[in-house]
């Protein structure tokens, strides 16, 4: 069995020197930026980078390991190992100037997230779980709040790439979330949504169409930290919610009125 603790040091090893170079390079105007499913699908010059070097740190220490990265694609290997890397969560936040954005590293044996860590360079907070070991912040523990009324929650979400033409613009379930809930926050990166609330930042986070990349490491975070990770198929495309099991079942219970939930996991 692979030495988990040490896998988890070297992706916060990583995750901080990639940190590192998207703080100084956030300084500046002058990088590249191209789009990819739509215009609102940005990539820059700083996300590919930072994907090369989180992948080529892991061939080098584990060069057997298959890696999933969002921007360059798979690397695949005959092992049960699989590392999922998002590279810079909040692409479009990142090209304007905006200080939200999230670097995502968590490593799968066969179909079980085993460790997740997200590191929010701006924030300079890092973030780590290793299955059954529990979820931290640096050094101190972390857990999910306990809320148990949506009116006492603050809820966060994000809306899909392509909205303009898609049924699930997740404007209907918002409408109807929030307007219950006590308050709702959109920071614009899935990451930095997820990572608050495993650590009690705010108390509930749904989303539409999110890629394995965008939730590996945050799924076994929340779990480590007390809370629940639901997941449904809507339409085809995939539904998360992540909150204390409570709630989780209140906005379950919303969304499935609207639409039919397939395929239904709890973690």
């Amino acid at each position: 069995m692979l030495d988990l603790n040490k896998a988890s040091s070297l992706a916060k090893k990583w995750a901080l020197e990639v940190g590192q170079i998207q703080r100084e390079r956030f300084k500046e105007s002058d990088f590249e930026t191209t789009t990819k499913s739509s215009s609102a699908d940005l990539v820059t010059e700083v996300d590919i980078l930072s994907e090369n070097m989180i992948k080529n740190n892991i061939e080098k220490e584990y060069p057997e390991h298959n890696i999933i990265g969002e921007e360059q694609g798979d690397r695949k290997k005959a092992s049960d190992y699989t590392w999922i890397i998002d590279p810079l969560d909040g692409s479009n936040n990142y090209s304007m100037g905006y200080p939200i954005y999230g670097i995502s590293i968590a490593l799968k044996f066969k179909d079980q997230i085993v460790m997740g860590v997200i590191y929010l360079p701006e924030q300079d907070e890092i973030y780590s779980a290793i299955k059954n070991k529990g979820a931290f912040r640096g050094s101190e523990v972390i857990k999910v709040a306990e809320k148990k009324e949506l009116e006492q929650a603050t809820v966060s979400t994000g809306f899909p790439y392509d909205k303009k033409d898609s049924e699930l613009d997740n404007l209907l379930p918002f409408s109807k979330i929030v307007k219950n809930s006590r308050g709702v926050r959109r920071s614009g990166s899935a990451a930095f949504d997820l990572i608050s609330v495993a650590c009690g930042r705010t108390d509930l986070f749904w989303e539409f169409k999110l890629a394995e990349w965008d939730i590996a490491a945050a799924k076994i975070i929340i779990k480590e930290a007390g809370g629940t990770v639901f997941e449904a198929q809507v339409k085809a495309a995939p539904l998360i919610i992540v909150a204390n099991r409570k709630l989780v079942e209140i906005v379950k219970s919303i969304i499935s009125e609207l639409y039919q939930l397939e395929n239904e996991s709890y973690l």
